[in-house]
């Protein structure tokens, strides 16, 4: 197993765990904007950030949530000026979650200035029946102003978000959809199958017997999802993503993919910040309390927010590295997954890589081990064959 270096964190995740309205299908950490409550959060973010700012030289960095975008401009201001205090500016990728009902202007403008140059909107829809079905609160109409003010501020790396097999969601209406989102002209498009979490809305429906999983429409949908994409200059490079590419990087992706997801599948140390928030740095797995109130409480004490940090032994990591490595178009490059984990994927997963050969999810080269289009269709049950 490599040795891990002391070389900065070059990645840095932040959750901002607050939205205006709880989606009916979301189980991420979030809730109910209240503003004392967000402020509160904004000064423990900031130490947090004070307490790890001697080990983050960020290449990427991502604020994710909840809705990023539903801190008002004042406590933007206040964030990135500590950022720039910290000497956390100047990433070369970073990305901002938003909703189309919270983008302004001003929010905008103050982002592009202080280094912000990725933003990814969460659209999911834009039949308004189904964006009212998901409990979203924003109508398609928000969803174009949104992005010609996103263009108007300089933004020219835009993921747009969407979400298909929505409980009343025909094919016609997801070609409608696809055909609007595609036309905007992104530079990225990830598109997910939704997924039923326990615990939400949509979860209690589906066992109430209110609606009915259709996977055939389902697949049909992904089809649709994959020609559409390829047809608007849309290269898919992970089961969920695509993105546009003025040349290729040395890891075969597309050069407008998100490098710090990709840092994901590829196994990289990352820094996470903020309630509920999940980390890996230098062989340790960290997660912070998934409670905004008592992550405050901690870091008002000086303390960091972390609930449980975990050092998997090696091969167990190794194999959770080569799950989520096959997520991607390119699969695994076999000398980079054994300078990655020290591991020999032919040797430590031979019966498994047979296995999906024979069936033909997956291909074997002398220098790349990846899945077939069809084998991604049934990633995620590929990929438990190599967990340990």
């Amino acid at each position: 197993m490599p040795i891990h270096s002391l070389t900065p964190i070059q990645s840095l995740y932040v959750h901002v765990p607050f939205c205006a309205h709880k989606c009916e299908y979301c189980a991420f950490y979030s809730e109910p904007s209240r503003g004392e409550t967000i402020q509160r959060y904004v000064d423990a973010l900031i130490r947090e950030l004070e307490l790890v700012a001697h080990d983050l030289k960020p290449q990427t960095v991502f604020f994710g949530g909840g809705t990023p975008s539903l801190l008002n401009l004042r406590q933007w201001e206040k964030l990135l000026a500590a950022m720039a205090r910290l000497k956390l500016l100047g990433a070369g990728e970073w990305t901002i979650e938003c909703n189309p009902a919270t983008v302004s202007m001003d929010k905008a403008s103050l982002w592009r200035s202080h280094g912000v140059n990725r933003i990814s909107m969460g659209v999911q829809s834009l039949d308004e029946r189904l964006l009212e079905r998901l409990g979203r609160i924003h109508s398609r109409a928000m969803v174009f102003k949104s992005f010609d003010l996103l263009r108007q501020a300089g933004f020219d790396n835009v993921n747009v978000d969407l979400m298909f097999a929505i409980p009343g969601q025909d094919l016609q209406t997801w070609r409608s959809t696809l055909n609007e989102a595609l036309a905007l002209g992104s530079e990225h498009l990830s598109s997910y199958e939704l997924i039923y979490e326990e615990d939400t809305p949509l979860y209690a429906q589906l066992q109430a017997g209110q609606f009915a999983v259709d996977e055939d429409l389902a697949c049909a949908m992904y089809e649709e999802l994959l020609e559409r994409a390829a047809s608007h200059g849309l290269e898919q490079y992970e089961i969920a993503n695509f993105a546009r590419s003025d040349g290729c990087s040395s890891l075969d992706i597309p050069s407008r993919a998100c490098r710090h997801n990709v840092n994901y599948w590829r196994g990289g140390s990352y820094c996470g910040l903020g309630p509920s928030a999940a980390g890996y740095v230098r062989g340790v797995r960290t997660k912070n309390w998934s409670n905004t109130i008592l992550y405050c409480e901690r870091l008002e004490q000086g303390q960091r927010a972390i609930e449980s940090a975990e050092e998997l032994p090696p091969l167990k990591r190794a194999g959770e590295i080569a799950a989520f490595g096959l997520r991607m178009n390119s699969g695994w490059p076999l000398a980079e997954f054994q300078r990655t984990t020290g591991f020999d994927l032919r040797q430590q997963w031979r019966v498994e890589i047979e296995k999906l050969v024979a069936q033909d999810l997956a291909r074997l080269g002398s220098e790349r081990f990846h899945l077939t289009e069809r084998g991604l269709r049934f990633a995620d049950a590929a990929a438990e064959l190599f967990l340990r």
